[in-house]
């Protein structure tokens, strides 16, 4: 069964479609309107092996917040979509991954409930012009809709596009070795027989 999906997502503050491809090979074509976003999701493309396609216009003339948020809520819903039910995953995976000064770690669980720690202190507010906690924006908004749990944690850096860097790559790497089919697994790996 492919594990593909193609997700719309419009309100009065944005307009994005995500599709993805959870056992493609790394591309993608990215458009949010925001450089630093569209080069962090090519991380979790590149890293996690997936095929991601991102189309988004939000109200950038106030600020990134919408965008961001409503980016990680249709990845979410396209993620969910993506993977049915589930059958036969890895279900847990962490990756931790550096860039010279900087170390993230991001453990997950593909559980069927949300739920997010997100632990970085980052050094500077701004990469560029884009707000570093409209990272957690994102994280948040991708996991209440994927229905997953998350730990992201920047054990340390020093350079803030670093940590948001090695937090994104970790991400890709983690989902990709969670999503991976394990052919020792027969049916659900629950306990209660669904996730």
């Amino acid at each position: 069964m492919k594990r593909i999906a193609k997700v719309s997502r419009k309100t009065l503050e944005t307009n994005i479609t995500v599709e993805i491809n959870i056992d493609g090979s790394g591309k993608s074509k990215l458009n949010s309107g925001i450089g630093f976003l569209d080069h962090m999701l090519d991380q979790i493309s590149r890293h996690g092996l997936f095929d991601l396609k991102i189309e988004a216009k939000g109200d950038l003339h106030i600020d990134a917040h919408h965008t961001v948020e409503d980016i990680g809520i249709t990845l979410g819903q396209a993620f969910t979509k993506a993977m049915g039910d589930r059958t036969g995953i890895r279900r847990y995976a962490h990756a931790y991954v550096p860039l010279d000064e900087a170390l993230s770690r991001v453990v997950i669980d593909i559980s069927g409930r949300p739920g997010l720690e997100f632990d970085s202190h980052f050094t500077r507010a701004r990469v560029g012009e884009f707000d570093v906690d409209l990272i957690h924006e994102f994280f948040q908004g991708f996991v209440n809709h994927a229905n997953v749990t998350l730990h992201v944690d920047n054990i340390k850096g020093e350079n803030s596009h670093h940590q948001a860097e090695t937090i994104f790559k970790a991400f890709g790497r983690a989902l990709r070795i969670a999503v991976e089919i394990d052919k020792r697994v027969e049916g659900t790996p629950s306990t209660k027989g669904s996730l």
